[in-house]
């Protein structure tokens, strides 16, 4: 009986070690990344110790390289730093803790040099660089170093963090730091706090650009970040530290004013169980400034403090209130949850009423559609068809199709605005959307027994051929 040619494991293990090896070398040939990956596997049969020397001068190959990576070349790069990754999590990590975290750490160092010269807009080796900076996390604790060391390296990544390979690397710490490394990194930052930059004077100071308020000197922008960097390093660090108090005496009283910051500071005191504290912290924010909805998560941090201090009424009126001004589908269950039996029916109603008569017609399509009640979502199309807009097809599309099949007019609605917007603004692209949306017209008058006052669909064709005949784009797709 012939042997199967499928490629699997089983069949390949039937060609014997000898035979696998010759084909491994052979492929190998003008293939530096095999050869690499192979002397990887080799080294590991020595254990932890050989494979990360192997890994150790592979990153220092790629350090010292200079030449310019392009887009075309990006995928060999990243697949590089993956594999290196790849092997020191698999073989090093095992059984030495330390000298793979070591590994990981340099990886990271390294990617300064990497950025600079690589094209990496599509964030192929970004990516890698999240996983390794994900995997020095993972390794901190295991690591057994003391917590100085630990904060000196994290004091040390976080201020060399110009592409952001760094990003959250105290968050990711934070475990294996403790409340002494914490402690010790908070130090750090308040003394470079004390030290901001030097800058110079007279002709001495660099301009590095101009902008809406005027040139933009060097020594401006470092004493900017500098402030910005301490700033946020702190409040990393009295969050990691459940330190509530540390993080609102970092806000000056000028952002606390600032909706965004104060349901920040609300949001950690209520954490804390601090209710009452997170209502004042918001009502720093002038209502003047929270007018327009344009602060959701300040009304979402408002309701669940109101509802942790007690005032279960208010959070209640305030939950309504919001999704008669936006419909947000998030707020009105929440509302109807803490209902008592048979008031939700009620209130369900009278949302469905208020959305089909909401100022914004698409908005009220939205919400109808994905709430669901394609009944009331019918009725809105049926009673405003002047107000669909064809543009809008992220939303038209699927919500023709969840009302196709009890509401063949609708949603017949729908899908004509989208081929007339196509066809009137001459969109070229969305013809042959728009013609397979005319398909589906023609399928749903079948079953559809009264179009009303819209014409049917012999007519609707008809139109479309008197005004667009000509755009054989649209008539041949």
């Amino acid at each position: 009986m012939a042997r199967s040619k499928t490629l699997n494991t089983t069949n390949l293990a039937a060609l014997g070690a000898e035979r696998l090896a010759a084909l491994l070398i052979e492929l190998a040939q003008g293939d530096a990344a095999m050869k690499r990956r192979l002397r990887l596997e080799l080294a590991s049969q020595g254990g932890g110790e050989d494979v990360a020397a192997e890994v150790r001068k592979r990153l220092v190959a790629i350090a010292r390289a200079r030449g310019f990576v392009d887009w075309r070349k990006i995928r060999s790069l990243a697949q590089d730093l993956e594999t290196q990754r790849t092997a020191i999590m698999t073989h090093v990590a095992p059984s030495a803790t330390s000298e793979a975290f070591d590994l990981l750490w340099r990886m990271l160092e390294m990617a300064p040099s990497i950025h600079e010269r690589c094209d990496d807009s599509n964030g192929i080796v970004g990516g890698v660089l999240e996983e390794v900076l994900t995997n020095l996390g993972e390794m901190a604790a295991p690591s057994g170093f003391s917590a100085e060391r630990l904060a000196e390296l994290v004091f040390t990544g976080t201020c060399d963090n110009d592409y952001g390979q760094f990003d959250g690397l105290i968050s990711l710490m934070a475990p294996a730091l403790g409340p002494p490394g914490l402690g010790i990194l908070k130090t750090k930052f308040e003394a470079l706090a004390k030290n901001p930059p030097v800058a110079p004077k007279g002709k001495a100071r660099r301009i590095i650009g101009y902008g809406s308020q005027g040139t933009i000197y060097e020594d401006d922008y470092k004493a900017r970040h500098h402030t910005r960097l301490i700033k946020r390093t702190l409040a990393e660090i009295a969050d990691a530290l459940g330190d509530v108090d540390g993080f609102v005496a970092l806000q000056s009283n000028d952002e606390r004013t600032n909706p965004a910051i104060a349901a920040q500071i609300a949001r950690r005191l209520l954490d804390a169980g601090r209710a009452d504290e997170a209502l004042a912290a918001l009502d720093q924010a002038p209502a003047e400034l929270r007018e327009g909805g344009r602060w959701p998560e300040w009304q979402k941090v408002r309701i669940d403090a109101l509802e942790a201090a007690g005032q279960s009424e208010t959070a209640q009126h305030e939950r309504w209130d919001v999704f008669e001004r936006t419909l947000d589908a998030e707020y009105l269950k929440a509302y109807i949850k803490r209902l008592p039996d048979f008031d939700d029916m009620e209130a369900e109603e009278r949302a469905l009423a208020h959305a089909r008569g909401f100022s914004g017609f698409h908005q009220a399509l939205a919400f109808l559609v994905e709430w669901p009640a394609l009944d009331a979502a019918a009725e809105l199309i049926l009673a405003r068809p002047d107000e669909i807009d064809g543009d809008h097809y992220w939303l038209l599309t699927p919500a023709a199709e969840v009302l196709e099949p009890k509401h063949p007019l609708a949603a017949t609605l729908l899908l004509r605005a989208m081929i007339d917007f196509a066809l009137d603004r001459a969109r070229a692209k969305r013809y042959p959307h728009a013609a397979r949306h005319l398909q589906t017209c023609a399928y749903l008058a079948g079953k559809i027994d009264a179009f009303g006052d819209h014409a049917d669909h012999e007519v609707y064709v008809a139109s479309l051929k008197a005004n667009h005949g000509r755009k054989s784009g649209f008539w041949k797709s």
